[in-house]
Order: C-alpha cells, then structure tokens, then sequence
C-alpha cells in the first residue's frame, strides 16, 4: 500500500443510461477500467476504478443507469447496485448530460436528497450542446433544483476540466490510508475483464439486434507463462438470436473473438488464446441464481 497516502474515500458515480460515466469514470483514472458503449446498460456491475494523486486516493465507483422502469430482475438489481453505491459513498457525483434533463434525472436527484451524503453535480458533454448560449441557463434550471456542495461543467470524451472535479472532490476524502497500491487502477478479476472486453466487443456488433439479451461468463482460465487460455460462454435468452451473434459463416463471433483478444493482449501484456461458445439459456435475466453466477445480483 503506499504510506504517503493520508485521505482516501469512495467516490459514488450515479446517473441515468448514457450519460458518461464510464467514461468519466475511464478519463479520472487515466486509462480503461469500464467498458463503454452508446448502449443502455453496458455497465451491469459495480467497478471501481482507482486514482492515487499526491497524498489522496480516490475510488471512483462506476454504477449502472438507474432506470424508473425496471420490469425485469436484472433492471432491478442494477438499480439497487447504483443505490447502494451511492449510499455507501463518502460523496456522489450526480451526472447529467448538458441540454437534456428527463424525468429519470429527476427520480434519481430526488432519491439522492433522501441521502445523507455529500452530492456533486456534472454536466457532461457539454462539447456536444448544439446551442453553446443555452448551457448556462440549462445549468442555472439544474442547480436550482438541490442544494449541491459544487457543480462542474465538463466533457469526459475530450478530457476536459477534470482537475477542477478533482479538487473539488478532494476536499470530501477522508482521512484514510490508501485502500489499493498505487499502481492498481480498478477492483476487477482478471475473469471479470475479460467477459466485460468480450461483451463489449459484442455490444459494438449486435446492439441493435440483441439489445439486452446477452451475457458473458468466462468458464475457465489459466495461465501458462505468457499466454492466458480463456473458454468463455454467451448467453442469449432466445434460439432465434444466436444466428445473430454467431454471423453469417461465423463472421461476427470470430470478428468478436478477435477484437476481444487484441485488447486482452494489450491489457495483460501477453498472449491470449480465446474459445467463444454461443449457448440459449430462457429467461436468465430474471433467474436470480444465473444473475449471481455472473457477478450481476446486488444481494
């Protein structure tokens, strides 16, 4: 652990689908620990993702989309990973996106005040707002709406006005020795990198034809020197899709398999030899022992 650290804290990163905040998450760090789409619910898991600066470490917890709708068991237990988050943190960063602000953002703002915790405000994206002269007024509606300790406008793609976030969060860290060394930059397993590269390798090629529908489960892996043997599985919840994520003539499961395995090599600094099966398994996001099996379930 590194002794010069003298105030650490948990950093609760909440906000709807699509908003950023993996990639805000990915820009703090300085490098990849959640995986991004322009999906909704890519991140299904709680992830932490580790900055040591001078004497302080900061442990961004990237969350799930909260979702006012949440029919199905998966929705749900993501909704409450991001709750409990958010309720276990010293301070919450509340992500918006600039220019847009829905019912969901509301939900959420409200559940946050019902918090005894500390909440910051970013408006993210604001290198995307089509209209630049409405984003102060927009900023001005928002902040209107709580109490928050600060408010920081930013874009998390373009790495911009990060430090400021920084500084302001540094102030909620407790004192604390560091919780991870210094040069570890998230929580994850090697097993939980992997099926998460795979499933957003996956997500970049069948998003829109199998939106939710698909899980990972890395089944087994060893390591022999410098080459990591994966076996991992697909789950899909329907007979129909599995033509869909294997491809015509297997091309969209190898192009999957490929691309998965290029930045495995380049996480790890190894070889990686990667088997991929496609299975149907009914109803798995509902099966609270499937969820559980895969890392998912918040009890």
């Amino acid at each position: 652990m590194n002794e010069s650290v003298r105030h650490a804290g948990l950093v609760g990163v909440v906000g709807r689908p699509n908003v950023g905040k993996s990639t805000l998450v990915n820009a703090l760090v300085g490098e990849k620990v959640s995986i991004v789409t322009a999906k909704p619910q890519t991140t299904r898991h709680r992830i932490m993702g580790v900055l040591t600066r001078d004497d302080c470490q900061f442990v961004f917890v990237d969350t799930p989309g909260i979702h006012s709708e949440a029919p199905r068991r998966l929705n749900r237990d993501m909704n409450r990973l991001a709750q409990d988050a958010a309720r276990d943190a010293d301070v919450v960063v509340f992500v918006v996106q600039a220019g847009k602000w829905l019912a969901e953002d509301q939900a959420i703002l409200d559940s946050l005040k019902r918090l005894d915790v500390p909440v910051g405000l970013v408006i993210n994206k604001v290198d995307q707002a089509a209209d630049k002269s409405q984003l102060l007024p927009f900023i001005e509606s928002i902040t209107a709406r709580a109490d928050f300790r600060f408010v920081v406008p930013l874009s998390a793609l373009k790495l911009t006005n990060l430090t400021p976030l920084l500084d302001e969060l540094q102030q909620f860290l407790p004192e604390s020795p560091a919780f991870f060394p210094a040069d570890q930059h998230s929580d994850q397993s090697p097993r939980m990198v992997a099926a998460e590269v795979i499933r957003e390798k996956l997500m970049m090629r069948v998003h829109k034809e199998v939106p939710y529908a698909v899980a990972v489960q890395v089944q087994e892996m060893e390591r022999e020197g410098q080459l990591t043997r994966i076996q991992a599985v697909i789950w899909i919840e329907k007979e129909g899709q599995k033509g869909i994520v294997i491809g015509q003539g297997g091309k969209v499961l190898k192009d999957v398999g490929t691309a998965a395995r290029k930045e495995l090599e380049g996480i790890w600094g190894g070889r990686v030899h990667l088997d991929l099966w496609v299975k149907v398994r009914a109803g798995w996001p509902d099966d609270p022992r499937i969820l559980g099996s895969l890392g998912i379930t918040s009890e």
